[in-house]
This record gives C-alpha cells, structure tokens and sequence, in this order.
C-alpha cells in the first residue's frame, strides 16, 4: 500500500469534513509530517482557485465545453482498463491483416 497516497486521501477528506470518526486520528497523525502539511496547503489551494470567479477572459461556453469533455474522459481507475482494450484491440486488428 502507498502510505503517502492514503494520507494525502485521509487529509483530503479531513479538509471536505467528510472523514469518519475511525479515521480522525489518522489523518491527525498524518497532518502532523511536513508531507501532510504541504498536502494540506496544497488541498485548500485547490479548493479556493475552484471556489474564485471564473476568469472575465474565458469564452462564452467554456465551462460547458470543458464540463462535457469531462465527461467523456473515462474515470481514472478504469484508463488502465480502456488502454488495454485498445491495445488488445490494435493487437486483433494487427493479426487479421
């Protein structure tokens, strides 16, 4: 297990308020290491560039086109997934021709 990728997790969900009581202590313990507090700082900087003004310079529409890219992206877990098919796709296509 990537300990430095379930704390950063852990602290993520102590900063939205979204932690269970079980993990308290732990994402405690991890905010108390220079890696935690960087993630920490990191964490609440995102959230006040997401929670600003959209930039005046942004073309009409842009919110909607990026959000409906977005969604076509599949879920991060599943590129793996998508990257294989596709491989395993080419590798077919490859062997009939």
């Amino acid at each position: 297990m990537d300990t430095n990728k379930k704390n950063r997790e852990l602290i993520s969900a102590f900063s939205d308020g979204e932690i269970p009581d079980i993990d308290q202590e732990l994402a405690l313990a991890a905010l108390d290491t220079p890696d935690g507090q960087q993630a920490w700082a990191l964490f609440h900087q995102i959230g006040d560039v997401l929670r600003a003004a959209p930039a005046p310079d942004l073309s009409p529409g842009f919110a909607e086109c990026l959000a409906a890219r977005l969604e076509d992206e599949p879920l991060p877990g599943k590129r793996a997934a998508v990257a294989t098919d596709a491989a395993s796709q080419a590798t077919v296509a490859a062997d009939h021709t």
